[in-house]
């Protein structure tokens, strides 16, 4: 049989800290913007406070993950149980709590993969410094990042600086916009905290290069692949556009050291310039990702969105999928079955999004998210018969499979996600886990781990190397 994946390829699973780990404020952990934030939701959904209780479960949960098989486990580390209030004081309980992580995943054959930010800035440097607005936390996140570099990188090889950048600076609330309703404000503001994301990035990047020689860096998108929604030629260019404006705008900075021409346009235009500092670009291009993660769960389309006096060009409509006007209107595909939760279902748009992105920067490729939310099901007897699931992820493996056989360098795969954990809207009514964690959003219960259909699945595949 023609072998599809390499002999050496890293499957997996991923989770992140805030959303699994539990103990908010166990072992002098501080306050993050991801607790602050679900703790806005406590009322009707399960927060931070307890979450999967990885915390206290993390030797049963790594065994689980030996069980399956598991190459890599993608997790991230809480930069608050490191430095509590962002830029103070090391906190030496939680060094010792991911060191007990990384030294169990290591004695079993397991690969630590790293993300130093995933959604959960200290609170305390958006009281200080209101977040990534202030070039204090840009500095404050690299010392973060040396420290686990010293700490943690005798054992741990790959390495992500944030998870998703191009989605939390979309979205208000993850970026620590609360208060302000100008809308002109805000986008200067958020133009401001992706600059400043983009230069710890590139600190991030050097430091580890630096520190652990062997190491491998690189950055977690999460993906846009958007198809015109007619053959129109300004909708095609409005699907472009949607993708440059989402993703490539940052990928290229992360790359090259620089935004393209068309993202600096909008940035003079609309007037929102960030303040970039002369010393800024040296450090930018030096820092050369070693990979691209892709995190991935759908496609949209888009057409074009002319602007007018009511709303000049650049304006915008909404957070994650929203409308620019000028440039694009965003859609739902007609042609596609959609989840509950409304992300259509399109494994061929992931084999496109692995081609564009190689050819475009021809960097080795790794998913580090691509699941299925549902609100599943246990059984009287104990299961789950999550068949939706399996079907969702040999879809996509399989275009993994032909785009490697399109000639992409990939070299792992690591859906979303190990075991059920917090979704941030939706608490444990939406889950992805390959695992059940034996909990509702009012109860605990005795979260109990529970194999579902889908773990012994993906655990055949895993000895198998693929489909």
């Amino acid at each position: 049989m023609k072998k599809r994946f390499p002999d050496d390829f890293l499957w997996g699973a991923s989770s992140s800290a805030f959303q699994i780990e539990g103990a908010y404020d166990e072992d002098n952990k501080g306050l993050s913007v991801a607790d602050f934030n679900s703790f806005k939701k406590s009322q009707i959904q399960a927060d931070t406070k307890v979450a999967a209780d990885f915390y206290h479960h993390y030797e049963e949960d790594i065994d689980l993950m030996k069980e399956l098989g598991m190459k890599t486990y993608r997790f991230s580390i809480a930069w608050t149980r490191i430095i509590p209030d962002g830029d103070g004081e090391i906190n030496q309980k939680g060094i010792d709590f991911y060191n007990n992580i990384i030294n169990k995943l290591v004695k079993n054959n397991i690969e630590p993969f790293v993300t130093l930010y995933h959604f959960d800035l200290p609170f305390a440097l958006v009281e200080k410094y209101n977040g990534w607005e202030g070039r204090e936390t840009v500095y404050a996140f690299e010392r973060f990042a040396k420290i686990c570099f010293k700490e943690f990188g005798d054992r741990v090889k790959y390495w992500q600086p944030h998870n998703e950048q191009n989605l939390i600076v979309r979205v208000n609330e993850r970026i620590n916009i609360y208060d302000e309703n100008d809308e002109y404000k805000i986008d200067k503001m958020r133009a401001q905290m992706d600059y400043n994301m983009c230069l710890a990035h590139a600190l991030a990047v050097n430091a580890c290069h630096e520190m652990i020689p062997d190491s491998k860096i690189g950055t977690a998108v999460s993906s846009s692949v958007t198809y015109p929604l007619t053959c129109k030629p300004e909708d095609v260019y409005a699907a472009r556009m949607n993708d440059n404006f989402k993703v490539y705008y940052m990928l290229d900075m992360h790359q090259y050291g620089e935004y393209p021409g068309y993202y600096m346009n909008y940035l003079k235009e609309r007037n929102i310039m960030p303040v970039m500092e002369e010393g800024d670009k040296s450090i930018l291009k030096k820092a050369k990702m070693d990979f691209i993660a892709v995190n991935y769960y759908r496609t949209n389309c888009a057409e074009a969105l002319k602007a007018n006096d009511e709303h000049p060009f650049g304006s915008r409509e909404g957070t994650v999928d929203f409308n620019m006007y000028g440039l694009f209107k965003m859609s739902m595909n007609p042609n596609l079955k959609a989840t509950e939760y409304g992300a259509a279902i399109d494994p061929s748009g992931l084999r496109v999004a692995l081609n564009e992105y190689w050819q475009r920067y021809h960097l080795p490729l790794i998913i580090t998210e691509n699941g299925l939310g549902t609100p599943d099901i246990l059984t009287e007897d104990g299961k789950v018969h999550d068949e939706y699931r399996i079907d969702y992820l040999r879809s996509h493996i399989e275009a993994c499979a032909l785009a490697i056989e399109d000639g992409v360098e990939m070299i792992g795969y690591c859906p979303w996600s190990f075991m059920d954990l917090l979704s941030s809207a939706q608490g444990f009514r939406k889950r992805y886990g390959l695992v059940y964690t034996n909990r509702t959003d009012d109860e605990l219960l005795d979260l109990k781990r529970i194999k579902k259909d889908s773990f012994y699945w993906y655990q055949n595949i895993i000895k198998n190397n693929g489909l």
